[in-house]
């Protein structure tokens, strides 16, 4: 990473992220064509999981070459250029964490660890539950189960980049927060802990 200030090495930082972001963007190479495709995940066993279709181009790509990239972002405040008291446009900015993985995926054929990768992804999306079990033998889900694609991203690398106004002189981060506090939104509110956070290290 080319702006060391901004990368965390904390690996609670970086589950927390992927447990509170509900997609990001698979990177897959065609060939010499890059082809990005936006798909829900979770982090089950040290590694990135997602379902589809066994049948269709992300398929056959991974077949081809199961190399691969991840991207997720969690957004933070947008900075108005105003929040530093100057009429100058250079100033406004996002403050955001993100985490790129890199890895390679496996295809996932085992009907019983198919079903937990299922149920860890249910319980990330579907916290409240109201679904019956996902277990091999259920009739209700067999079908399910022959017909998806279970794969799992396994990183050989994970980089995670907090911009929470690390560059930001003190007297600017102050008053970044003293607008963020002023403006009131919960996003304000957790990206005020964010600034904190990084300020305190």
């Amino acid at each position: 990473m080319r702006r060391a200030e901004f990368e965390v090495n904390d690996p609670k930082r970086i589950e927390e992220l992927f447990a509170s972001c509900e997609y990001g963007t698979l990177c897959l190479m065609d060939e010499d064509e890059p082809y990005g495709v936006p798909i829900n995940f979770v982090w089950y066993e040290k590694s990135l999981c997602f379902h589809g279709s066994r049948e269709g181009r992300k398929m056959e790509v991974i077949a081809k070459n199961p190399k691969a990239s991840f991207s997720v972002v969690k957004p933070l405040s947008l900075i108005p250029s105003y929040f530093s008291n100057t009429r100058s446009a250079s100033p406004a900015t996002q403050f955001f964490i993100s985490a790129h993985v890199t890895g390679t995926i496996e295809i996932v054929e085992n009907a019983d660890q198919k079903c937990l990768m299922l149920t860890a992804l249910m319980q990330k999306l579907q916290p409240e539950g109201g679904y019956d079990a996902i277990e091999a033998t259920n009739p209700i889900y067999t079908k399910m189960i022959a017909q998806t694609g279970l794969l799992r991203l396994i990183p050989s690398s994970i980089s995670l980049k907090l911009k929470a106004g690390q560059n930001l002189s003190e007297e600017r981060k102050k008053l970044v927060i003293e607008k963020l506090r002023e403006r009131g939104e919960i996003l304000d509110l957790l990206t005020i802990e964010m600034i904190e956070h990084v300020s305190a290290q």
